[in-house]
């Protein structure tokens, strides 16, 4: 028997996954912990995590994989990770973590992006880069050289997340060029280091890891890293992604014009492509796909909007007590269904999860407007709560379609807030896209990408095995005009609060 294992290690939770290669369907699947992982924000616009967190939540995965499925640890071929991008990890020479890691919604960095920019110049930057440098993984590293000395004065190699997981698994730092790609440090004219970056930010090129390819025998299990997980010391790690890459590739999505859709703690439209096209204003950007090659390129643009699930989850925690009782996200929606599109005016914009690539790094926050005391009640929140979410990655897509990538049909996993038929359906109306669903996620997709690397597939379309389709949710015509004169008083009330800003 040949399985494999996934792993998603996110900002709210770490997934795992057991799948049988054969078959492609998952044996177990597990989330620890059952609660949201908790951000540190020691200011306004910060967010931290304790990498050492991650992987406590790692090994309780997959301990709760073993109990959940019983199966021997040789018969597990290969591992895969998925993992929030942008973050950085930094280490010492023993491997340590010097300091909580700076994710992605953190916002600290964003004018350090900005110097940088000035100083390089902006057509060089988005010439080689295809991104401003904004506030990705590079500027939060120099955010730490300037602001952190004795720290920066030790680091032995600084990291994303997911290289950070596959460093405890295997001994080995290393990072691929997607990954770099996320972080800005890579030089799409020379498909390598964007040495130039590092110069501008005074960062010696030895604090960067090896890079390795995405599908590769990245490295084996220790003896230790196994004996914590209860696998065989020797299993190679052969894949690892970025959670919005690798969800991409859990759907399938790998070739030009194909667009994955999440909508997790975040929300991201991921589109394909095979041009060096960018964003002059980089609101939307451009990285280095998992199946890309020189010969062969791929990149994936990508639209994010910070305040996605996270917002719902606010809602669920701070706005829902009903005699000491939590609402679970089903009596939310339900809820929600009650009141009519538009919730009765109610409108809020869901920016405050730190700066908004879509509004050029403005860090605007989230706000409610128009709401009347004799109207709106909680039902009210819950819908303007999922319509603003989807009218800010409408508006962020017609960024991608100045781009060239047009939206008919969207893959989506059926999870997270797309289990709410409310939110798809406004998603497919609102955006005028074909919504396909898929029982998947990423820590499915790190498997199947784990097969992938360790060559049990011979190709990535053998990998696809056992992914169907499960629901297909189309554009209202009905709706259609009600949805259209909300978002029209949505915008006006984000242009109201970007003019005052």
């Amino acid at each position: 028997m040949a399985l494999l294992l996934g792993y998603d290690v996110g900002s709210s939770s770490i997934k795992a996954t057991l799948m049988d290669a054969e078959s492609g369907k998952a044996l177990a699947s597990t989330t620890s912990p059952a609660k949201e992982l908790d951000i540190i924000a020691h200011q306004p616009g910060w967010a931290e995590q304790h990498p050492s967190v991650w992987w406590e939540h790692v090994k309780l995965a997959t301990a709760n994989i073993r109990a959940a499925a019983r199966f021997e640890a040789g018969d597990v071929k290969a591992i895969g990770i998925s993992y929030q991008m942008h973050g950085l990890v930094v280490v010492d020479e023993n491997q340590q973590a010097l300091r909580p890691a700076i994710i992605w919604c953190d916002s600290r960095a964003v004018e350090i992006g900005r110097q940088a920019a000035r100083d390089i110049g902006a057509q060089t930057c988005l010439e080689s880069l295809l991104n401003l440098p904004g506030n990705f993984t590079a500027s939060k590293l120099k955010w730490v050289k300037q602001n952190e000395p004795d720290i920066y004065s030790r680091i032995y190699q600084a990291m994303l997340p997911g290289d950070f997981v596959a460093m405890k698994m295997t001994g080995r730092i290393a990072t691929t060029p997607s990954g770099l790609s996320e972080g800005i440090m890579w030089d799409y004219k020379r498909e390598g280091l964007a040495d130039f970056v590092l110069d501008n930010y005074g960062i010696p090129r030895e604090f960067i890891p090896d890079v390795v390819p995405t599908f590769f025998a990245q490295g084996e299990l220790t003896s230790e890293a196994a004996q914590q997980l209860g696998l065989k010391a020797g299993t190679e790690v052969t894949y690892r992604g970025g959670d919005q890459p690798n969800n991409a590739l859990s759907l399938g999505v790998l070739e030009p014009g194909e667009i994955a859709v999440t909508a997790g703690t975040s929300g991201v439209v991921y589109g394909i492509t095979n041009k060096k096209n960018c964003d002059r204003k980089s609101r939307v950007n451009i990285f280095v796909h998992v199946n890309h090659k020189p010969e062969n390129p791929r990149y994936g643009i990508l639209l994010c909007v910070n305040g996605t699930g996270i917002l719902n989850s606010w809602l669920k925690h701070n706005f829902t007590a009903d005699d000491q009782a939590v609402l679970s996200y089903e009596r939310m929606n339900e809820l929600a269904r009650e009141v009519p599109v538009g919730s009765e005016g109610l409108i809020i914009l869901p920016y405050g999860n730190g700066a908004e690539r879509t509004l050029q790094n403005n860090n605007i926050g989230a706000s409610v407007h128009d709401w009347n005391f004799n109207i709106h009640k909680k039902p009210h929140f819950f819908r303007a709560a999922q319509e603003g979410i989807v009218f800010a990655l409408k508006f962020g897509l017609e960024i991608m379609r100045d781009l060239g990538l047009e939206l008919e049909t969207a893959k989506a996993g059926n999870a997270n807030m797309f289990l709410s038929p409310l939110f798809a359906q406004a998603f497919a109306t609102v955006t005028g896209t074909c919504v396909e669903l898929y029982d998947t996620d990423g820590s499915v997709g790190a498997a199947r990408g784990a097969g992938i690397g360790a060559g049990i597939y011979k190709n990535a379309q053998e990998a696809f095995v056992g992914l169907d389709c499960t629901k297909v949710i189309r554009p209202s015509e009905e709706l259609r005009p009600a949805y259209e004169d909300a978002f029209g008083r949505w915008l006006e009330a984000l242009r109201s609060v970007l003019t005052a800003s």
